[in-house]
C-alpha cells in the first residue's frame, strides 16, 4: 500500500529525514515512534504530498512526486488538533463532503462509524475535545480512503476520550483500513499498531513489534492512579506491601509497571476496597511538576 525508498529531506544543513526506506502492506497499522524532531511529522507530510523530498514514495501504487493530488485522495488525514468553522456537526460534514466530492449519503455512514450520530445537531464549538477529534476522523473518512494517516491523534485528549478514539480506529483497521500514525504513547502503540518504525534524528533506527518496543528502547512505564484524599495512606500501605515502586503526587500515585503488569496495582487496590477514581499510563522518564500537581 505504501512504499518509501531513500526518503531524504533537508532544512538547510539539518536533515529532517535521512535515507529512510520502509514498506507498509494493505491492512497494516504502523506506528511512527520517536522524540520531537525525530522525523515523524515530516514523514507524514511526505505521505500527504505537501512536503518536498528526495527519494521515491508511492501510496496505493500512485507516485507521490508525480501525482501528489491523486495520491492524497487515497488518504484520510487526522491532525493532532483539527480546526472547524462554527457550524453544526451535520453541516460541517456536508460542507467537507462537497469539498471532497463525496456522496451525500456518506455523511450518515461516517457519523455512525465514529459514534457521533446523536450529536449531529450540535455546534462544533459545543463539542468536547474527544468529540472534535472524532469529527476530524469522520471528515477523513468521507471519501472512504484506503489509508488513514493520524498525527499524534490522542495527544490532547483526556483518558476516556483517548480510549474511545482508539476503539474507533481499531474498528476501522479491522474493517480493512491501512493505518499510519505517530504517537508518544506506548499503550496507544500497543493497542493500535501491528508494527513500529522508530525514528531518531531523521533516520529509521529500529523496526519491531509493538510489544517489543519498551524492552528494546529501555522505556519505563508508569501507571498514574488517582484516589480520594482519605484513601491516600491506605494506598501507600497497599503499594508498600505489594512491593511496588511508586511516587505520590498530590491525590495521585505514579506506580512503575511493566508492559504486561499494568493491571496489578489496580487489582491490589480493588482487593483492599480502595476505589480508583481514574488512571492513565505514561511512558518514558517521569518528571513531576511539584508535590501538589493533580
Amino acid at each position: 500500500m505504501i512504499i518509501a525508498k531513500h526518503l531524504t529531506k533537508h532544512y538547510g544543513k539539518n536533515a529532517a529525514l535521512n535515507d529512510v526506506s520502509f514498506a507498509i502492506e494493505a491492512g497494516e497499522s504502523v506506528a511512527l515512534w520517536g522524540a520531537n524532531g525525530a522525523g515523524k511529522t515530516t514523514t507524514l507530510r511526505c505521505l500527504l504530498g505537501v512536503q518536498g523530498f528526495e527519494g521515491e514514495l508511492t501510496v496505493n501504487a500512485i507516485d507521490v512526486c508525480k501525482n501528489s493530488k491523486v495520491a492524497r485522495a487515497a488518504i484520510g488525514y487526522v491532525p493532532q488538533e483539527a480546526a472547524f468553522y462554527d457550524m453544526t456537526v451535520l453541516e460541517t460534514l456536508h460542507f467537507y463532503a462537497r469539498l471532497k466530492k463525496a456522496p451525500a449519503q456518506r455523511v450518515s455512514m461516517v457519523l455512525l462509524q465514529v459514534q457521533l450520530e446523536e450529536h449531529a445537531a450540535k455546534r462544533v464549538n459545543m463539542l468536547s475535545g474527544g468529540m472534535k477529534q472524532r469529527l476530524a476522523l469522520a471528515v477523513a473518512l468521507l471519501a472512504d480512503p484506503p489509508v488513514l494517516v493520524l498525527d499524534e491523534p490522542t495527544a490532547n485528549l483526556d483518558v476516556k476520550a483517548q480510549r474511545d478514539f482508539i476503539h474507533s480506529v481499531q474498528n476501522l483497521n479491522q474493517a480493512g483500513k491501512t493505518i499510519v500514525f505517530s504517537s508518544h504513547r506506548l499503550d496507544e502503540v500497543v493497542a493500535l499498531g501491528t508494527r513500529v518504525l522508530v525514528l531518531a534524528d531523521g533516520s529509521l533506527t529500529l523496526e519491531c513489534q509493538p510489544h517489543e518496543l519498551a524492552e528494546k528502547l529501555g522505556l519505563h512505564r508508569w501507571l498514574r492512579i488517582w484516589v480520594a484524599a482519605h484513601h491516600k495512606q491506605d494506598t501507600r500501605k497497599v503499594l508498600d506491601e505489594g512491593g511496588f515502586t511508586y511516587m505520590p503526587n498530590g491525590r495521585s500515585f505514579y506506580v512503575q509497571v511493566n508492559l504486561g503488569g499494568k493491571i496489578e496495582p489496580l487489582r491490589s487496590l480493588e482487593a483492599a476496597s480502595i476505589p480508583v477514581e481514574d488512571f492513565d499510563l505514561i511512558d518514558g522518564e517521569l518528571v513531576l511538576q511539584g508535590a501538589n500537581h493533580d
